[in-house]
Formats: structure tokens, C-alpha cells, sequence
């Protein structure tokens, strides 16, 4: 089984070693061994469950719910329900969040239409628009 060293992992995750130190103090990075040195070794294991980590941690979920997610987890017979219920909260959490992105987008199009037909009309010496034209336009996505 493959071995990596905590700056490994650092580098594999591009996070600071004492975020991966932190992860272990709280719970959720777990049955780290050490070698003669005292060094930390980590396996495919803790790479798993770092991307696990990465990956609800993008979608807001605070050390808390991972700390429960991961109690659940290891009983999930038990926990089914609350995993369930954890996970399709933070489904609901995700969609919001692609929701408010989708109207950044769309201000952010119309911002780069409206500075570019700006640009636009300086160089070819005509009147500058004006953004009230822009306000409620949409534009396709790139």
C-alpha cells in the first residue's frame, strides 16, 4: 500500500500541512500512524477521505457536519437516516448556492457586454451606451 508524507498530501491537496494536522485534531482525518521518527504516514485511505473532506467542504459544510457525517458513517446501519437527512439538507444547500452563481453569472455578462459595448463606441467615436439597456438583458453563457 502507497505511503505519503504529510507534505505529500499537503501538495496532493494544496492546503497547509496544519490544515491536514487540524483535520486529525477535530476528528475527521483519522487513524493517522506514525513511523520510527514520529512522522506522520498516510495511505489511499486518508486520500479518500480527504477528497471526501475537499469535496463537502466546497459545498459549505462546516466541520460539525463532518464530524457528524463521519460518526454516521461509521455505523451507517444505524445512522442511515441521518446520514440521509445530513446529505439531502446539503443537496438543498448546493442547489441555492448554484442558484445565487447562476445570477452572479448573469450580472457579470451583462457587465461584460455593457464595458464592451462601451469600448466599442469610443473607438468608433459614437455615443457610449447607457446601462439601464443592460439591466434586465440575458445573455447566453460562454
Amino acid at each position: 500500500m502507497k505511503e505519503y508524507t504529510i507534505k505529500e498530501i499537503s501538495e496532493m491537496f494544496h492546503m497547509p500541512s496544519s490544515t491536514i494536522r487540524y483535520y486529525e485534531g477535530v476528528g475527521i482525518l483519522t487513524n493517522v500512524a506514525r513511523n520510527k521518527n514520529g512522522q506522520r504516514i498516510y495511505t489511499e485511505d486518508h486520500v479518500n477521505r480527504l477528497k471526501t473532506i475537499c469535496c463537502f467542504k466546497d459545498t459549505g459544510m462546516s466541520i460539525a457536519e463532518l464530524q457528524a457525517f463521519f460518526t454516521y458513517e461509521a455505523n451507517e446501519a444505524i445512522h442511515i437516516v441521518d446520514i440521509l437527512d445530513l446529505l439531502n439538507h446539503r443537496e438543498i444547500l448546493v442547489l441555492e448556492q448554484m442558484e445565487q452563481l447562476a445570477k452572479a453569472q448573469a450580472q457579470v455578462l451583462r457587465k461584460i457586454h455593457y464595458y464592451q459595448d462601451i469600448q466599442t463606441a469610443m473607438t468608433k467615436h459614437r455615443p457610449l451606451p447607457k446601462w439601464d439597456n443592460y439591466r434586465n438583458k440575458t445573455y447566453p453563457t460562454r
